[in-house]
């Protein structure tokens, strides 16, 4: 189901042909990545006259609504397709992106993040395979801003927000809503987000829409976002907690397998082997200024990182409101993008 990408095609004769996106983007207390956001999001070089833009606040608890309220005024003073929606119910960021989904005028939907950078050419690759009538799902490339902390730097040598991973997935190819675009018809054939789940939500869209048989999903290597990387200790926890908690969540809905869990044991192996050797090799180098203290923290990171996950899968359980799906009906005033 993962779509071979095809080969160079001649552009598009006139922006009429281009079809129409709207942009939907989930906002919690956004505040300091808003500006970036905004900036980015104004450097689009894709046909102001053919997307629109739908940020969405998520029951914010710092200035974010006020915020997004005083760019979509400017906004429309500017001629820019920039929108502002609320979802104060529920504290979900795919809620938020069903609120968006449900404004949106056009017949290709496309997510991302308020910490994400689209670069300026994002749309305009993120569009392209769609050309093709059988690709309902188009991923974009994700990659980290550049940091000089050791944990960015450990997150870029493990790439891990690239898309490479979720597309290669064991079960099913997805895409990470960080940089993903679904047609309109795929999502009125299996049903928007659902709405109560907090993680796993991509993968589950992803994976309802792509098992129906009629769609494949393709990635698009041009189409760059930048994602901020955690820089603490405690966001990494949080971070790959989620990843845990999501995995649970996708073995109740969908029957995947579980991480297995080291045990003390394996722990204390990799550790010992760590000490031992890694230490023992590298610790020379690097007090002869030929080695990366960042690199040498390669191991007890990837360790902390297992057990965050971990302690995430193990205390989850996916709650009964999180079955439920929302479903999308056609007004037929959507354009034919």
């Amino acid at each position: 189901m993962l779509a071979v990408p095809p080969e160079p095609q001649t552009v598009r004769s006139s922006q009429a042909d281009l079809p129409g996106v709207s942009v939907v983007i989930p906002i919690y207390n956004g505040e300091q990545d808003l500006p970036n956001l905004l900036q980015s999001l104004r450097a689009q070089t894709y046909p102001s006259d053919r997307v629109e833009y739908w940020l969405v606040d998520n029951r914010s608890g710092d200035r974010t609504p006020t915020l997004l309220q005083a760019a979509a005024a400017q906004a429309a003073q500017d001629g820019f397709p920039l929108y502002y929606r609320s979802q104060a119910q529920i504290q979900s960021s795919y809620a938020a992106r069903n609120v968006g989904i449900r404004a949106a005028t056009h017949n290709i939907l496309a997510f991302t993040d308020a910490d994400c950078r689209p670069q300026p050419g994002w749309l305009a690759a993120l569009m392209q395979p769609f050309s093709q009538p059988d690709i309902g799902i188009v991923a974009g490339a994700v990659q980290g801003l550049p940091g000089s902390s050791i944990l960015e730097q450990y997150a870029m040598r493990r790439q891990t927000l690239s898309q490479t991973h979720t597309l290669n997935h064991p079960v099913c190819p997805y895409g990470q809503t960080a940089n993903l675009a679904l047609r309109r018809a795929a999502l009125q054939q299996s049903g928007l987000f659902r709405p109560y789940l907090t993680t796993g939500g991509d993968a589950d869209l992803c994976w309802r829409i792509l098992h129906q048989g009629r769609w494949q999903i393709q990635l698009a290597e041009a189409a760059i976002v930048q994602h901020r990387h955690r820089v603490s200790l405690s966001e990494l926890r949080a971070q790959w907690q989620r990843y845990g908690r999501a995995n649970r969540y996708l073995h109740q809905l969908h029957g995947v397998p579980l991480t297995p869990e080291l045990t003390g044991i394996d722990y204390g192996r990799r550790s010992g082997r760590w000490l031992l050797k890694e230490v023992a090799i590298a610790f020379p180098q690097i007090l002869a200024g030929q080695g990366s203290l960042a690199t040498l923290l390669d191991t007890p990171l990837d360790l902390f990182c297992t057990q965050a996950r971990s302690q995430g899968q193990r205390r989850a359980s996916l709650p009964p409101m999180a079955q439920s799906i929302e479903w999308l009906e056609s007004d037929g005033s959507q354009d034919d993008g």
